[in-house]
């Protein structure tokens, strides 16, 4: 978290002080900042385990020493500082603790060694003791702008018996320029910093008690004779906070709680880039899941034993959860598995396209595309559900209906992808009909042989590839133009595939928009044929096959957004509107 916590002190000589500050490095250190570590002290550090280590480093001009030559030095000269004012002594090397995981550096000292930082932290530490107090002039409150910076800072007092009061006020600040992440981070900060206090507090109590105890001041005052405020006050110089505390170990100790203060709130939180509303393969997957739940919960509650299924095609629809456990993310619910498989067989849509053949596999796409029926016929399952898992990525999920493998024929409107074994028998009229296309995985001869370019495609090697349907697409045919795109794309060799699946994505996207501009057009506004005519050729499909694609991916739709659409229009607000 690029941050910095101090802890401020209002002196009554010098007014507001930063006493102690832990900032963090991204980068190495300032030149000079070795030169009080040895080599074996330093590698010794290093050899360490993982999290935080803490060791001494020498700065080159350290503020906390006060008598540096350079004027430009950030920092109170030595004379304005009295002991009160002073946390590490002069010479002091401060402390570093290395982050290993992070490779971040947390250094302490008593200023910032950077004269912009100074700045920052000593506006931040005038404020937080004179203007910016919040009721009681104990607790957290919050402060800061865009130029300066955002503050936390927690207002506390310590107990001193030779202070006026008999208590010293301090404070602890954490300085951020992020304002939203400060802000989110505030319950979290305001429990560790006031555990930090309470620790103080604790420390100076049990020194204020005993002092007390010894030579109590109070009555020792009202005896004393009447002296001018300002002749007592030039005697009576702040103590320090490790004798207020008596601890020597006090800044190493706080050297501790910042740094992991830094670590722990920067680890808590992270940052998601939410573009934009979900997409409509997310909401249908969201809708799929809460279905399964839902019938799963009611199999839960059901008394007495159900049948087990008893085809291959009744597994497949989702009647045995256990195939899906109810729990998985959405890719693992997003299709389902007769058995345990092994790697894709076809590694991609262009892979296919390279085993298929161009002219076989543009008329496979344009089957998958226009929501028509794909049959694959093949004795290896595993083969099926590959080119399934490839096949489907050109459709959105919607729009998919899925029975991997099955010992009979399944009509259409159950599955347009529909896996068979070579023996069962197709319906003489679907394989002449235009809505559908047959792909039958035969055992090669010798001079179909597939040639294999990989050592894993040797599985390929022994299969021949024959599309068929009755409606087959001319090579001069211009399709539907996602089709093009996606051909495209797959030619076009300076493109990995990667970044082919990415231009999938986005060309699903695109036409989704389309789909959903037409659903609105023509089944939630009623608009006339002329209408829509017009408004298709805006959207560039005017085109048959166009024009046919848009209506299957319709199917496609959420529930979500149709109902959405839908309480919309019945709205009084939107029929005012409308109006």
């Amino acid at each position: 978290m690029n941050a910095i916590v101090a802890l401020c002190h209002f002196c009554e000589l010098h007014g507001p002080r930063t006493l102690f500050c832990t900032e963090v490095l991204h980068s190495p250190l300032p030149q000079g900042a070795g030169n009080g570590d040895s080599p074996g002290q330093s590698e010794q550090a290093e050899d360490e385990e993982g999290g935080i280590q803490m060791s001494s480093r020498i700065r080159s001009h350290s503020p906390a020493e006060g008598a540096s030559a350079d004027s430009s030095s950030p920092g109170p000269k030595k004379s304005d500082m009295c002991e009160g004012c002073r946390s590490l002594a002069a010479g002091h090397p401060g402390y570093v603790s290395h982050d290993k995981e992070t490779l971040i550096k947390y250094v302490s000292h008593q200023h910032p060694n950077h004269p912009q930082l100074f700045s920052i932290v000593r506006q931040a530490c005038v404020r937080s003791l004179s203007c910016e107090v919040c009721p009681g002039r104990e607790g957290p409150i919050f402060f800061g702008d865009e130029q300066h910076g955002f503050v936390f800072s927690h207002t506390f007092f310590i107990k001193d018996s030779l202070a006026r009061g008999f208590q010293r006020w301090y404070s602890i600040i954490t300085i951020m320029m992020d304002r939203i992440y400060l802000i989110n981070s505030w319950p979290f900060l305001l429990v560790k910093i006031r555990g930090i206090i309470d620790e103080l507090q604790g420390k100076a109590l049990k020194v204020f008690e005993a002092e007390q105890y010894g030579c109590p001041q109070r009555a020792q005052r009202m005896n004393t004779a009447f002296t001018p405020f300002l002749h007592q006050r030039n005697g009576n110089a702040a103590r320090s906070l490790t004798s207020l505390t008596d601890d020597e170990n006090l800044w190493a100790c706080l050297h501790t709680s910042f740094s992991w203060l830094l670590k722990a709130c920067g680890s808590r939180l992270t940052e998601k880039l939410l573009e934009g509303a979900p997409t409509e393969d997310t909401l249908v997957q969201m809708e799929k899941l809460a279905d399964l739940k839902e019938e799963s919960e009611g199999w839960d509650g059901s008394e007495g034993e159900e049948e087990k299924p008893s085809t291959q095609s009744e597994i497949v629809e989702g009647r045995e959860l256990t195939k899906c456990p109810t729990d998985a993310s959405l890719s693992d619910c997003s299709s389902w598995n007769i058995a345990p498989r092994r790697l894709s067989i076809f590694r991609s849509l262009r892979h296919m396209r390279q085993v298929l053949g161009a002219s076989a596999f543009r008329m496979l796409a344009w089957h998958v595309l226009m929501g028509n029926q794909v049959i694959w016929k093949a004795r290896d399952a595993d083969l099926v559900q590959s080119a399934f898992d490839i096949l489907r990525t050109m459709l959105p999920v919607g729009c998919v209906r899925i029975i991997p493998y099955s010992d009979h024929y399944e009509e259409a409107y159950r599955c347009n992808f529909l896996g068979l074994s070579p023996h069962v028998h197709v319906p003489p009229h679907i394989l002449s009909s235009e809505f559908a296309v047959l792909v039958e995985v035969r055992l090669a001869t010798r001079c179909s042989l597939y040639p294999v370019l990989f050592d894993d495609e040797q599985h390929l090697s022994k299969y021949e590839f024959v599309v068929t349907s009755g409606s087959p697409v001319a090579a001069d045919r211009v399709g539907p133009t996602i089709l093009n795109k996606i051909e495209a794309a797959l030619t076009n060799q300076n493109l990995s595939v990667d970044v082919v699946d990415q231009c999938l994505v986005c060309l699903k996207e695109e036409w989704m928009n389309k789909v959903k501009v037409l659903f609105k057009f023509t089944k939630v506004d009623s608009r006339p044929k002329e209408d829509t005519q017009k408004l298709l050729s805006i959207l560039g499909a005017a085109e048959e096959d166009n024009v046919k694609l848009l209506k299957f991916w319709m199917t496609g739709l959420s529930k979500t957004y149709k109902s959405h659409l839908m309480s919309t229009v019945r709205s009084p607000t939107s029929s005012e509107s409308r109006n």
